[in-house]
């Protein structure tokens, strides 16, 4: 079992921070807002997008699939009452030769181990495509 842990402190009523390891992330708990830090629910999709390029880098070599690089999108939609976030949708763009197949088993992959995308998939409309990208 891996076990992790953070510590998050109030600044002020702007914004607060995040300690992790050798990491300070600042974010934002502004009631109004801030454009320089993510706030919760940013935090929830770039944690999202984190699992699926980490998940590229552990089954990568596993099935010997090669690529140059990769972009993810992601996009939630929050539900006012109660708050949730309803839907998440991704796309994965990936610069690589390999076939379509292939392509479709780093999707398999990615869908099947993400510890963060098993545990937010249950509770939340997730979907997205793995796709080439445009040369």
């Amino acid at each position: 079992m891996l076990e992790y842990e953070i510590t998050a402190t109030r600044i002020d009523a702007h914004g607060s921070t995040v300690h992790c390891k050798d990491v300070e992330l600042v974010i934002d708990t502004d009631l109004k807002g801030r454009a320089d830090a993510l706030n919760p629910a940013e935090l929830l999709l770039a944690a999202v997008a984190a699992c699926i390029l980490k998940n590229m880098e552990r089954v990568a070599p596993m099935i010997e699939f090669e690529y140059r690089g990769v972009t993810v999108r992601v996009h939630g939609v929050r539900q006012d009452s109660p708050p949730k976030m309803q839907r998440i949708d991704y796309t994965i763009e990936i610069d690589t030769e390999e076939s379509d197949r292939r392509l479709e088993l780093m999707h398999e992959n990615i869908r099947k181990y993400g510890t963060v995308y098993n545990t937010v998939a249950p509770g939340t409309e997730l979907s997205g495509t793995l796709q080439r990208a445009s040369q």
